[in-house]
């Protein structure tokens, strides 16, 4: 008897087979800034089809380990990491995945749209990182803020290096048992010791990457005030200098047995009078320098989600090529193809989103204003962003898993780690409630919403000949939206505007996606391709109008994917 033996899942160059990418990084860039990015992106997608995604299968099959003592009881809290987180780590500097932001020749050559390349190479690299894209970001954000406080400090040019012999990351070491995300009943304290240094005394609960060379910390420093806006970052040294030892009085508790991100060293930690460096004056309240550290970092996980969706449809829309049933494909299926091409159209979304963000804060962070109509519009964008994608990200995800049925359910497949490592995304730097109240805030400050109902207005206008219907359908959202905003700006404490904080933050991200979709359409389209006015009708009809688009996505699923 033969056996039959399904055709393993493969995977497109996830550059070139990336029509959409290719499409908004020559709008962003210009065709020359594009043609400058490509063989880095090039060398990145070639990792990813070789060594990056052996490494990334050692890195889950073989997760971290925590050994407390040597064999003579001197504590070492020693973390054992496999051979393919640290080839995925000397990948991450050679590929500058966070240096690239900060190195000079890329801010000649794009300028604001360094970022745009960045984004792109955690577009590729991300999901086939097991994970390693999470001290990336914190590698960035730890950048971003000392950047912005101490740019000559030593750290900062480990945190920036391309050579993976000095190279660092970075933990973010914030919440504490009793308080969650509730900083403000953060116990931690900073001691100023007699000959000027400081030292940290408190527990941390969760801390990613506990393996990283340093971490930035919230304390509050002796002397300051109650409440969250007085804590300070600190940089934590994580060994002892020139050794493999912890720093003085640092203890890793224990490591975190978790739902997903399994390679990923996550740890309890007990800080006993431990070495730390003020990031900016400790004497100022710090947790407005700490936000530069957390946009970023909430930007790199609306990466992480769009880059995991693209790339699980991407495995989906193999296998469905492959499996044979009821006489055919999968992919000939038409229900099965309204399925995948629905995951197509939110996977587009998702991108739209995290591009846009991300080319928001390379506006932001290179203008030399305090405030800039970018850095407005990113105050909103950024929360909004990290909320809508992570959420799709765990839809997406779960639709991936039954796509392959029951081998979507069994480990060795690899297919399962989708889904787990997709639940962290809606929880990490902010819940949907807790970035939905973030929302609110926003709404009272600046120019609140401004920017993203006007770039709602102007995309819709400028959709009304081409896709009547369409815009008809976002300036319908788009004015509901304005007057629930401006119910919740009037009044964002209220328990009615609280409790649908929610809602509200979904709207307003959904609206914003939409508006992104169709200025891209509008540029696609004067270039004779109407592929992406495709994507933007059918997410707009869908999620902003509630309409069945089923038939659409079955009819143009080839165009979609």
């Amino acid at each position: 008897m033969t056996r039959f033996v399904q055709t393993r899942p493969a995977l497109r160059d996830p550059y070139t087979s990336d029509w959409q990418l290719q499409g908004w990084l020559d709008r962003l860039l210009g065709p020359d800034g594009h043609a400058a990015a490509k063989a880095r992106l090039a060398a990145v997608s070639a990792d990813v089809l070789g060594p990056l995604r052996a490494a990334h299968h050692d890195a889950e099959t073989h997760p971290p380990t925590l050994t407390r003592f040597d064999a003579w009881g001197a504590r070492i809290d020693r973390v054992d990491t496999a051979t393919g987180w640290q080839t995925l780590r000397a990948s991450a500097a050679r590929h500058a995945v966070v240096a690239l932001p900060y190195t000079s020749d890329a801010r000649t050559t794009w300028g604001a749209g360094t970022r745009v390349v960045q984004h792109a190479l955690l577009h590729l690299w991300g999901p086939e990182s097991a994970t390693f894209s999470c001290p990336v970001a914190m590698a960035d954000g730890a950048a971003a803020l000392l950047t912005a406080t101490d740019p000559t400090s030593p750290w900062l040019a480990r945190l920036t290096s391309t050579d993976p012999d000095q190279a660092v990351t970075s933990g973010q070491w914030m919440t504490e048992s009793q308080g969650g995300s509730d900083i403000a009943r953060s116990t931690t304290t900073a001691r100023r010791l007699p000959d000027g240094r400081w030292a940290l005394t408190g527990d941390k609960w969760f801390c990613s990457a506990i393996d990283a060379d340093m971490a930035i910390a919230l304390a509050r420093p002796e002397g300051a005030g109650p409440g969250s806006r007085n804590l300070a970052p600190f940089l934590v040294p994580r060994y002892t200098p020139g050794t493999a030892l912890p720093a003085d009085g640092l203890q890793v508790l224990r490591l975190k047995d978790k739902l997903g991100t399994r390679a990923v060293p996550t740890g309890e930690v007990r800080l006993d009078d431990v070495p730390a460096i003020p990031v900016g004056d400790p004497a100022v309240p710090g947790l407005a320098r700490m936000m530069t550290l957390v946009v970023v970092t909430r930007l790199h996980n609306a990466a992480a989600a769009a880059g995991g969706m693209r790339r699980g449809l991407e495995y989906a829309l193999s296998h469905a090529a492959n499996r044979q049933v009821a006489g055919g494909t999968l992919a000939g299926n038409p229900l099965h193809r309204a399925t995948l091409g629905g995951l197509a159209v939110d996977a587009a979304g998702a991108y739209a989103l995290a591009a846009h963000a991300f080319s928001l804060l390379g506006t932001a962070t290179t203008s030399t204003a305090s405030a800039t109509p970018a850095a407005e519009e990113l105050r909103l964008a950024a929360p909004l962003a990290k909320l809508l994608t992570g959420r799709l990200a765990v839809a997406s995800a779960s639709e991936y898993l039954e796509a392959f049925g029951g081998a979507g359910y069994v480990e060795d497949t690899g297919i399962p780690r989708l889904l787990r490592d997709a639940q962290v995304l809606p929880i990490w730097e902010g819940t949907t409630n807790v970035l939905s109240v973030d929302v609110l805030r926003a709404l009272t400050t600046g120019d609140g919403a401004r920017p993203l109902l006007h770039r709602a207005e102007i995309a819709a206008d400028a959709a009304v000949h081409r896709l009547p219907g369409v815009a008809d359908t976002v300036i319908a959202a788009t004015r509901r939206l304005a007057a629930d905003v401006g119910t919740a700006a009037a009044d964002p404490r209220s328990d009615r505007v609280v409790a649908g904080a929610r809602e509200l933050a979904l709207r307003l991200g959904t609206t914003l996606t939409a508006a992104l979709l169709l200025e891209h359409a509008a540029w696609a389209a004067d270039r004779g391709d109407d592929r992406p006015a495709l994507l933007a009708s059918l997410w707009t009809l869908r999620r902003l109008g509630n309409t069945d688009v089923s038939a659409d996505l079955h009819t143009h699923f080839d165009q979609l994917v």
